[in-house]
């Protein structure tokens, strides 16, 4: 079983050390580190040879917020998975949050079995959206849809958009290019493209862009 290495970043120590000591449970979980500060992270990263695959981060801390972190990370750690945990929730910054990067966003009083499932659903599919934030996403970003430009040099080839969708649905390179008839090592040369063609930094912006512009409907995204 593949281990998900993990980072908590919490200004409530209290918090910290007690998912700390519930993650010791789970044998898919490994926490890399802990920090109690926006910059304490940012240290701790520095002087780490390694870095965590998804983190955990609250919203609202001293210094640097999280909202700051995230812009931080989405350009210098881009391939963390960000999953924000805060007190501050509201579905109504669900928009926000995904276009900054962040792969899911739950509130504080999520349960820590839910908390888990979470994680792993974000280790796998690189975002994690709750049914009531679909709604949400679709109330923020459906509203001025525009039409795919599928005959601009600059947009996707046909083949591309059968691949986004693909990835909407979470399916891996391995299953896209057994669906598509086409080899794994294509499928990720389709995936690298729409990274650079859309401007996407992690899995949640693709699905954000392909929902702007109407490649897929929300409505189809598939659930935990």
């Amino acid at each position: 079983m593949d281990r998900i290495i993990l980072g908590i970043t919490d200004d409530d120590a209290l918090i910290v050390s007690l998912l700390e000591s519930f993650f010791k449970n789970e044998t898919d979980i490994e926490v890399l580190f802990t920090a109690n500060s926006g910059h304490e992270l940012l240290n701790k990263l520095a002087a780490e040879p390694n870095e965590p695959e998804i983190l955990l981060l609250d919203l609202k801390m001293e210094g640097m917020d999280g909202i700051a972190v995230t812009e931080h990370l989405k350009v210098n750690h881009p391939n963390i998975k960000i999953i924000v945990v805060s007190s501050h929730y509201q579905k109504s910054f669900m928009g926000f949050m995904v276009k900054t990067g962040v792969a899911a966003f739950l509130p504080k009083g999520i349960s820590p079995l839910e908390l888990v499932a979470v994680i792993r659903a974000v280790h796998k599919q690189g975002y994690y959206f709750k049914e009531e934030q679909l709604e949400t996403l679709r109330e923020q970003i459906a509203v001025k849809t525009p039409k795919p430009v599928l005959n601009d040099d600059a947009g996707l080839s046909e083949r591309e958009i059968d691949v986004l969708r693909l990835i909407c649905q979470q399916k891996t390179a391995k299953e896209i290019g057994e669906l598509l008839f086409i080899a794994q090592r294509t499928a990720e040369g389709h995936k690298n493209n729409l990274f650079v063609k859309t401007g996407a930094k992690n899995i949640a912006g693709l699905v954000i862009y392909a929902i702007q512009q109407g490649i897929i409907k929300a409505e189809e995204l598939p659930l935990i």
